[in-house]
């Protein structure tokens, strides 16, 4: 039956249906990664942007569709995280805003919607990248307009742009070379097409509950980001590894697990398979009653997440000591993935730091909320990651204050600036200096291949150790020490003074030395420091200077 409009509360349905869908085939998305580096976060980025979307409309009953899309790109644009959820609510922007003053959604409406969704997005990048969740914007865009024409009906238009974003993201590779070598397509166009999947899935009466499951590999399982997702009254994390018997069936698997908790995770390796789900306190031993009627348990792990997440954060208040700023003087807001490198910042003048990094991207209102009540409207963000440049940036937008971006892409780079931060100094000028420093630190990244793949001429199988230079992937070992030396000696470490070595929360300190001590032996020309990072997944940070 044609439909010849939407209203405000038919758009609140088709939101909270396309986070559903998101949400059920997160995993899905977060697969789709191109290096094979534990960072596998943009389906989780777009869910928890969505999530602050729908929570901002939540509780709203507005009939008029203007109305309620300026409150869902309200909600995108404080909730956005990541360069995926930062563009994503770039184009509820600029849906909302081809939407202002309309009571409905009719076709030509929606067409329009997606048309300024689309030239929004494209503007908030600087440089716009084809093969992206941008260029699925654009044929969807492109195949509303067409479709728009040829019918008044707004849930063929919105059929026929799922299929547009459905084809588009199939193409991503030929626009990507690094995707083809992958062998993979792009994750934030994957994501919007589940989105818009998901509207229509509604709208035609299928289940949004049933994913389109894919198991990942257990070094690729982002348990951490689940912390960010604990619904209220899922209060115990249980872990299980097991072997599944004969028979085992993961579509089943799935189905049963939701109906015991949330937040749920699969990843297998060597036969062994992993589960990971957040349940009430009542619920907590279903899933492992569960998994041995069908499987052998090996190991089980089960944490009281609101008693974890209240010692995360009294450790953090407890250990690190923020410079004091003055009205007048330039504070720094630091982006950071560990407590070692947290105190660090501090150390040296940072005024608030935000928990975050490759696997764990802040949002804007993160950002927004670690300086707005700071005692002067001179600010400097320092983001230490590439994937949560725009979301500073976007922080920088909604505020009266006056704030700088440094675009530092990871931590080395961060405290680089640090050393040219002068307090009462001309924020411009120390800026500018700080930004110049960017380009006198090299960065090494140590971790461990979440699959076999082959990148820009290195070949790396799932497990191995791998190390990125600036970003880059350049080296892969069968161990920890011969990854750090290769990475030294693709950056031409001797013609450098300072090797810094940050080590993760997964190494132990004794490890650590060992592997610095080697260092020192092959460099005894450069002067060796090791320091306690603390960061997941990344068993080394160098800082090469």
């Amino acid at each position: 039956m044609m439909r010849k409009s939407f209203d405000g509360l038919a758009l609140k349905e088709l939101v909270e249906a396309g986070l559903t869908w998101l949400r059920t085939n997160q995993q899905t998305v977060n697969a789709l990664n191109v290096f094979p580096v534990p960072d596998g976060d943009t389906g989780t980025n777009m869910l928890l942007t969505m999530t602050a979307a729908y929570n901002e409309i939540s509780n709203l009953g507005h009939h008029n569709a203007g109305q309620m899309a300026a409150a869902v790109a309200q909600g995108a644009l404080m909730g956005a995280r990541g360069n995926s959820g930062v563009i994503l609510s770039q184009l509820w922007r600029g849906f909302a805003r081809a939407l202002h003053g309309k009571e409905v959604i009719d076709a030509p409406a929606l067409a329009a919607a997606f048309a300024e969704a689309r030239d929004t997005a494209y503007k908030g990048v600087v440089r716009p990248v084809e093969g992206t969740i941008l260029t699925v914007a654009k044929d969807v865009a492109a195949e509303a307009e067409r479709a728009a024409q040829e019918s008044d009906d707004p849930v063929e238009v919105l059929r026929r742009c799922v299929r547009a974003a459905d084809e588009s993201v199939q193409r991503t590779p030929e626009f990507l070379p690094v995707l083809k070598q992958a062998g993979v397509v792009d994750s934030g166009g994957k994501g919007l097409f589940f989105i818009l999947e998901g509207m229509l899935r509604f709208l035609d009466g299928e289940s949004l509950e049933a994913p389109l499951v894919s198991v990942q590999p257990l070094s690729a399982m982002m348990l951490e980001n689940a912390m960010e997702e604990v619904e209220e009254g899922q209060d115990w994390e249980v872990v299980v590894d097991f072997r599944p018997g004969n028979g085992f069936d993961l579509q089943s698997f799935y189905r049963r697990l939701e109906e015991i908790g949330t937040s749920i995770q699969v990843g297998e390796g060597e036969g062994i398979y992993r589960m990971h789900i957040h349940t009430p306190l009542e619920k907590r031993y279903e899933p492992i009653d569960y998994i041995m009627g069908i499987g052998t348990i090996t190991k089980v792990a089960m944490e009281n997440l609101l008693a974890q997440m209240e010692d995360i954060e009294g450790r953090a208040e407890t250990s690190i000591e923020l410079a004091n700023v003055e009205p007048g003087q330039i504070a720094v807001v630091a982006v950071s993935p560990g407590t070692g490198i947290s105190r660090i910042f501090a150390s040296l003048g940072v005024a608030a730091i935000v928990s975050g990094g490759q696997t764990m991207n802040p949002s804007t209102k993160d950002i927004l909320e670690a300086f707005e009540n700071l005692p002067t409207d001179k600010i400097i963000i320092l983001p230490n990651n590439k994937n949560i440049v725009l979301a500073a940036n976007q922080a920088r937008e909604v505020t009266v204050k006056q704030v700088h971006v440094i675009p530092s892409r990871n931590v080395p780079q961060g405290l680089a600036a640090m050393l040219h931060l002068d307090p009462d100094g001309d924020l411009e000028k120390v800026a500018e200096k700080m930004t110049k420093a960017l380009d006198h630190v090299v960065c090494g990244e140590i971790t461990v291949a979440t699959r076999s793949v082959e990148i820009d001429g290195v070949t790396v199988r799932e497990g191995q150790v791998i190390g990125l230079l600036n970003g880059k992937l350049a080296v892969s070992s069968d161990t920890l020490e011969h990854a750090c030396l290769e990475l030294l000696e693709k950056a031409n470490a001797t013609a450098y003074e300072l090797i810094t070595l940050f080590y993760g929360a997964d190494l132990k300190n004794l490890e650590a030395n060992r592997i610095a001590d080697l260092i020192r032996e092959k460099y005894p020309n450069q002067e060796i420091e090791l320091q306690e990072g603390g960061q997941p997944h990344y068993q080394f940070i160098l800082s090469i200077e």
